[in-house]
């Protein structure tokens, strides 16, 4: 991998620059990745080639511009295994994915009374829409504690899902704690209560394989640019007979099959979740981000992050003061490692990194529930993906120190 390493940061122009006078380390993965050369060449060869609305013209470009976005959701279909290509609805993100399940399915589907689990890790996107749908139709929202060590309670979440759960969504991966949530087996507990079982897989899709099938989810949500591709594209994967029965998130172009003055029809799946001009240079950056991510191989990425942790994890805990969230050892540990310095707030922690070139996040990390949980305000956060390295590490490691000599904490 060190080989290949050393052409995928050749890939990353971004990364080739200074930040207050120290080479950039790149350390916020969890929030967005950096865009490799090759899907950025691909949204200029779109935009300078075949530019055009999709589904409406049939002149040349119109058809060009169709084929490379149903192209992509072919690839995406190909990348998580779905059954098939029709279960793949274009979106602006996990956000816009999750928020389409809780505003079509559980609008339909939940009633006073009715329980909706989720865990208290939630990043916000896969916890207000449940909790506002919650509110709107008089039902139980539930919550799946955590371990001790930060990881989630399966005992808790057998009592937490009884009969009366109609939905269960959760997390693939946390995007503060750094654990990898079972879904699959959530998803046996979740349909022996003949409940439906909706998975967040913002933090999963890019650092692991997904198969969608093996994993028997009903829903799957993750966003483009956490993995390689654009911001504002995103998926939702759901099964074909659950989208069929579901109503329309949107209304307008491209969904509807008649419209008359009074009344309209919609067209099939995945369109009839598609309602006017689509991002079809985010999908097809998305798909040329699949192409990249699927010439390294998911197992490569997953088993590199897990190197990189093994090397930094010990590094950070050996560092007198600072506290680790989550688990403590680096084989149930992701690449997002959340921590705090003794005596300074993250956002100073943060402040002090990127005057030493380091890039992290620091705050709640759209996981208030989480912070009060774990009785904290706030906390710094360091995330790697495929194309840091061992001497992105050694920078954060040293840059904590400076900090921690510069604040004599």
């Amino acid at each position: 991998m060190d080989k290949q390493l050393q052409q995928i940061r050749k890939d990353f122009p971004i990364l080739n620059q200074k930040v207050n006078d120290e080479p950039l380390v790149y350390l916020d993965n969890a929030a967005t990745s950096q865009k490799p050369n090759q899907v950025i060449d691909e949204i200029v060869r779109y935009y300078q080639n075949d530019n055009a609305n999709t589904r409406r013209g049939v002149h040349t470009l119109g058809e060009r511009a169709t084929e490379e976005f149903e192209a992509a959701r072919q690839k995406v279909q190909q990348f998580i295994n779905a059954k098939e290509s029709r279960e793949i609805i274009f979106t602006k993100g996990a956000t816009d994915s999750l928020n389409l399940v809780a505003s079509t399915y559980g609008e339909d589907n939940i009633e006073a009374g009715d329980e909706i689990v989720i865990s208290v890790m939630e990043h916000h996107s896969n916890l207000i829409p449940w909790q506002q749908l919650a509110n709107r139709k008089k039902a139980v929202l539930k919550y799946i504690g955590l371990t001790a060590d930060g990881q989630l309670d399966m005992i808790d979440a057998k009592k937490q899902i009884t009969d009366k759960t109609r939905i269960v969504s959760i997390a693939h991966a946390s995007n503060v704690l750094g654990v990898t949530n079972d879904i699959k087996q959530l998803a046996k507990i979740t349909h022996a209560h003949n409940a439906i079982m909706v998975a967040d897989g913002a933090q999963a899709v890019p650092h692991m394989p997904v198969d969608v099938q093996d994993l028997d989810v009903d829903f799957y949500a993750f966003s483009g640019h956490k993995m390689l591709a654009p911001m504002g594209i995103g998926v939702l994967y759901g099964k074909a007979d659950l989208l069929k029965s579901m109503p329309p998130y949107q209304y307008g172009g491209e969904m509807i099959d008649f419209v008359e003055k009074y009344q309209s029809t919609w067209t099939d799946i995945p369109w009839k979740f598609e309602a006017g001009t689509q991002n079809v240079s985010g999908a097809v950056g998305l798909g040329k981000a699949i192409d990249y991510l699927s010439s390294i191989g998911m197992e490569n990425v997953e088993n590199y992050e897990k190197e990189l942790v093994s090397y930094v994890l010990p590094k950070l805990l050996e560092i007198d003061g600072l506290t680790v969230y989550g688990p403590q050892d680096a084989d149930h540990h992701s690449g997002v490692i959340s921590f705090n310095l003794k005596g300074l707030h993250p956002h100073d922690v943060a402040t002090a990194l990127d005057m030493d070139g380091v890039a992290i996040r620091a705050g709640h990390h759209c996981a208030q529930p989480l912070m009060k949980y774990l009785d904290l305000v706030a906390t710094a956060r360091a995330s790697f993906y495929i194309y840091n390295n061992k001497q992105d590490a050694d920078g954060l490691i040293q840059a904590i120190c400076d900090t921690k000599e510069f604040f004599k904490v």
